[in-house]
């Protein structure tokens, strides 16, 4: 829908913003949000799952700016705030399902693609780097007015952001194919393990698609710099806005809340799977003989890999010095983070006196 031509210059829009829909799915995405904070109370998960609710509030927020700027389509401090609000939500969405890979890395470490422990710190630095690219791309695209280097220079910030979280998402796919594989092959793919691993597919996928959309949108500013009517379809519809930004992002926050991973996973990252695919126990937790630093210069421990030698320590293998978990299993259902954690989780088995300083 195009802006009335009286209305052009006071509008900072396109077209004419619906008042509804902002406030509709503001609604829907809050919704999410405080289902999500009442699940992470219920299965006492917040450390692995707090970006998800951190993710929400500012998606949440952007939206409910974006519906005040709606009655108000010339005032660019509103518009600006909603346009970063919306544009930094999603990345954060995604360092959730960052740490939700450590999480699962720890509890099945024998398939392990890195130290579980370096997930976490390694994607969310680059998820950091994305989200301020994006930020300050979003901030010069939306106060750029008729500057049209500002234009471009923003449109250029928020086409290196969107490629950056395109690649981490493909990363993030490989290490959950791979796995998910190396389980297959070893008969350790229980129901929760596969839940994880699909839901872990599906959010990845919700992101690109989301990245997808944003990128053919750079490219059709680039292509219509200063342009105010007939400048492409994403940027002169709104609707491809919600169908392709907050569509994908809204099916992101319900899915982990249908398959919400405090239910198939432990709240304890010591716990981990045993070969057999049904035995939980509480081992020593990721053990890496190098130093910290060489940790973080080399994440994958390529390597050890090379050498045919990595670095961990394989405790899996010493089952009989882990005590076995006494409330049930993850794998086969009948473990839950809800109920009062036994004797034997509050009080870890001590480590042996081998493990290195540096875990």
């Amino acid at each position: 829908m195009t802006p009335n031509t009286s209305d052009a210059e006071a509008n900072l829009y396109l077209y004419n913003p619906s008042h509804v829909l902002p406030a509709v799915f503001a609604a829907l995405v809050g919704a999410s949000l405080f289902l999500h904070i009442y699940q992470n109370y219920r299965y006492r998960f917040w450390r692995v799952t707090f970006f998800i609710c951190w993710g929400g509030t500012l998606f949440t927020v952007g939206w409910i700016l974006r519906c005040i700027s709606s009655y108000q389509p010339g005032n660019l401090n509103i518009y600006i705030a909603s346009t970063v609000f919306i544009y930094i939500g999603p990345p954060v969405y995604s360092a959730a399902a960052y740490n939700l890979i450590g999480r699962l890395m720890n509890y099945l470490p024998m398939h392990a693609v890195l130290n579980p422990n370096r997930v976490l710190i390694f994607f969310v630095y680059v998820g950091a780097a994305v989200e301020a690219i994006t930020v300050v791309g979003a901030a010069k695209t939306a106060s750029a007015g008729s500057d049209l280097n500002e234009y471009k220079a923003g449109g250029t910030l928020i086409a290196a952001g969107l490629v950056l979280q395109a690649v981490v998402e493909c990363c993030v796919i490989g290490i959950v194919t791979t796995v998910h594989a190396r389980c297959s092959r070893a008969r350790m793919l229980s129901p929760n393990v596969r839940r994880i691993c699909i839901t872990l597919y599906g959010t990845s996928t919700l992101v690109l698609l989301r990245c997808i959309f944003r990128a053919v949108e750079a490219f059709e500013m680039f292509g219509n710099l200063g342009c105010r009517e007939n400048c492409g379809p994403t940027l002169s519809n709104e609707w491809y806005l919600y169908a392709f930004e907050l569509g994908p992002m809204l099916l992101f926050t319900w899915w982990l809340n249908l398959m919400h991973p405090g239910r198939y996973l432990p709240r304890q990252k010591l716990r981990y799977l045993c070969p057999d695919g049904r035995t939980e126990r509480m081992g020593p937790g990721w053990i890496d003989r190098r130093s910290r630093w060489k940790t973080f210069a080399d994440p994958l421990d390529l390597k050890g890999v090379f050498k045919g030698a990595p670095s961990h320590e394989r405790f899996w293998l010493r089952q009989d010095e882990w005590p076995v978990c006494k409330d049930g299993s993850f794998a086969m259902g009948t473990a839950t983070n809800t109920r009062a954690a036994p004797e034997d989780e509050k009080h870890p088995t001590p480590l042996s006196s081998h493990l290195s300083p540096h875990v």
